[in-house]
């Protein structure tokens, strides 16, 4: 007999081999029907497979979040087969579920079209239709390579010699057809839904590697409900519609080239709502108590190598060697730079907390596959600041920071928010004794904070455990921006120290922090955010003054330089065009007002305005127009 504990610790007694299906059955038929799998000790298995020992077990239903990667997964499979149905000959190398869907990589001759996509689809609901069960098979290795070399599957064949030795070889199979795959998999074909879509075509080197050959890459989505479908279907419409990159360009903010791959060439406009950013920081740093600094772009790599950034991510760094053979590196962070500065004069605890910011910019290489608008760049501004504090001031310092952080992203509309706890990860630098302390601080600090974490498991950076912020925008999408990083290494590695109230030594711990994180791709979230549209105070170009008849040019200038006088961003349109299309391409420039004056509005000292989004028309005062843009421009800090 076996010990069954659930998840409410109700512990029952079993026969031994007995399977997940079997015991949702013995609590009801109605959970044995929606039942699709187990996890036994926090791992997922098929609810057909025996159970041999006392467990955990949970019981994973078909709508539960967890089943969603087992549809995804499943669906992969349907679409191999689909894939051969179709098109005899093709091979089946791998396809693994990723973020929001799954892919598969085939190998043929004929290259795949977008129609082929509409018959592998219509295939998959007929293979799903017929409701085959998934069944796993343990083969010998032989036997696994014997059969899948008489196909002619010389990719499983090599996936067959990765299998370590004292690995199974699993086969799954769904009717006729079958796969190597370590699973789990849903009870049958049926349980994936039709809740699925394919989505494009790709290229891809056979495990990644340009020396092998090209493969072809469908990939595809799937969902646990039509619902969710739409919906994801809907982001996809939308994230096209708001995409930075196409905005950027319809609105003359930025641009990129060949001759500077991964760096940002900003317009006027662009540079100026870079530049709000930079401003708005400033006054929120300031004003938490930091100093601002500014370091060095080029080091010696002696310095990189001490602070373990050389080992760890010197392959990331753009490096030169100068005519009397010194090797300099292009800093990727600034975190060694702020502690040349800390180190530069005794301190004394009375002068802790230090906090150093910097609008650093700093070089990381990114492979030229990667590269994606202002998103993942080469070159960027981090809103980078280090805190040297005491021991004991680590849980203030932490929770200042949170609140600081939270603060910032709700001024820019952001208020639904995620904290993710990232410890440890494989490679780093210090002891465990040291990772322990370091992550022990920032828990019991986030834990004072009154905030909800997640685990983000071995995702710390090398040096020390970190918090991510994670924001999600206007259409659902999920974005890591700011960090939050316990540092007791860096400080050690550079031999920095302040003097404590003993009169001995002391190395301070140091927090690393940023909120925008990276400034141009924070600039690209808020872009895609607000689909271009600003609020007023961030708004790069604030008001545009549109005269309806050069008659009324004198007086359209006069109410751009009132406007600017008052601060504002304002511009006047003197083109001999139509006022209709003056409003018009205005509009899809995203001007949040538009002012338009004629023979009256000159008369009467007054404005018509036009709000961006709206056909409606207010008329008022010229002093009382200006007023109130200037209320509404102001910045949510200056309030």
């Amino acid at each position: 007999m076996i010990n069954i504990t659930f998840p409410d610790g109700a512990t029952r007694e079993y026969e031994n081999g007995q399977t997940g299906f079997d015991i949702a059955a013995s609590i009801s038929k109605s959970l044995s029907k929606k039942a699709v799998a187990v996890t036994i000790n926090g791992e997922m298995q098929d609810l057909a497979e025996p159970i041999l020992a006392d467990a955990e077990l949970s019981i994973i239903l078909r709508d539960d979040e967890a089943a969603l990667e087992l549809i995804r997964h499943d669906a992969a499979h349907v679409m191999a087969e689909a894939v051969q149905e179709l098109f005899p000959g093709t091979q089946v190398t791998i396809g693994p579920v990723i973020e929001n869907g799954f892919y598969y990589d085939f190998a043929r001759d004929e290259p795949f079209h977008e129609e082929d996509l509409v018959k592998i689809e219509a295939k998959m609901r007929q293979i799903i239709g017929r409701d085959a069960k998934f069944e796993k098979e343990v083969w010998t290795r032989d036997q696994a390579k014997e059969f899948f070399a008489a196909k002619g599957e010389q990719y499983k064949v090599e996936l067959i010699d990765m299998i370590p030795a004292d690995e199974d070889v699993k086969i799954y199979k769904q009717g006729e057809w079958l796969d190597l795959c370590r699973g789990p998999h849903l009870p049958s074909t049926g349980k994936i839904g039709n809740n699925f879509k394919l989505m494009k075509l790709a290229g891809a080197y056979w495990r990644g590697n340009s020396d092998n050959a090209m493969l072809q890459r469908i990939y595809g989505t799937a969902w646990a409900s039509e619902k969710q479908l739409k919906q994801y279907l809907f982001m996809l419409e939308e994230a096209e519609k708001r995409d930075h990159r196409k905005l950027g360009a319809e609105m003359n903010l930025f641009h990129f080239q060949n001759e500077a791959p991964g760096s940002v060439f900003w317009h006027p406009k662009g540079w100026s709502l870079f530049s709000s950013l930079i401003g708005y920081m400033r006054r929120k740093q300031t004003a938490g108590g930091y100093l601002e600094v500014n370091t060095p772009d080029m080091l010696d790599k002696g310095l990189w190598e001490q602070s373990g950034h050389w080992e760890k991510y010197g392959e990331n760094m753009f490096t030169t060697t100068t005519p009397d053979e010194r090797v300099f590196a292009l800093k990727p962070m600034n975190c060694p730079g702020h502690v040349q500065i800390f180190k530069n004069g005794l301190r004394s605890y009375k002068e802790l907390p230090i906090r150093l910011g910097e609008f650093g910019k700093v070089h990381r290489y990114e492979p030229s596959g990667a590269l994606h608008g202002l998103m993942r760049v080469r070159s960027f501004t981090q809103d980078d600041a280090h805190i040297f504090c005491t021991d004991e001031q680590v849980t203030e310092e932490v929770i200042k920071t949170n609140e600081l952080i939270l603060s910032i992203y709700k001024d820019f509309g952001f208020e639904d928010i995620r904290v993710k706890f990232s410890d440890r990860p494989e490679k780093r630098i210090g002891s465990d004794e040291v990772w322990d302390k370091s992550e022990a601080a920032l828990k019991n600090a986030i834990t004072k904070a009154g905030v909800e974490w997640e685990l983000n498991l071995g995702e710390g950076a090398f040096y020390g455990p970190k918090l991510e912020y994670v924001l999600r925008d206007a259409i659902g999408r999920d974005w890591q921006c700011g960090t939050l990083q316990v540092d007791l290494n860096l400080p050690e590695r550079f031999g920095a120290f302040y003097i404590d109230k003993d009169g001995e030594k002391q190395t301070p711990v140091m927090l690393h922090r940023a909120m925008f994180g990276s400034l141009e791709r924070f600039t690209g979230i808020l872009i895609e955010h607000h689909a271009g549209a600003f609020p007023m105070w961030l708004a790069p170009q604030q008001v545009v003054v549109c005269p309806i008849v050069s008659d009324m040019d004198d007086y359209a200038i006069e109410v751009r330089d009132a406007l600017v006088a008052a601060g504002i961003s304002a511009e006047v349109d003197l083109r001999n065009e139509k006022i209709n299309y003056k409003v018009r391409e205005h509009s899809l420039q995203k001007i949040p007002a538009i002012f338009v004056v004629g023979g009256r509005e000159k008369e009467n000292g007054t404005v018509a305005i036009r709000r961006f989004g709206s056909k409606a028309q207010t008329i008022l005062p010229l002093d009382e127009a200006v007023a109130g843009i200037v209320q509404e421009a102001k910045a949510p800090d200056l309030v």
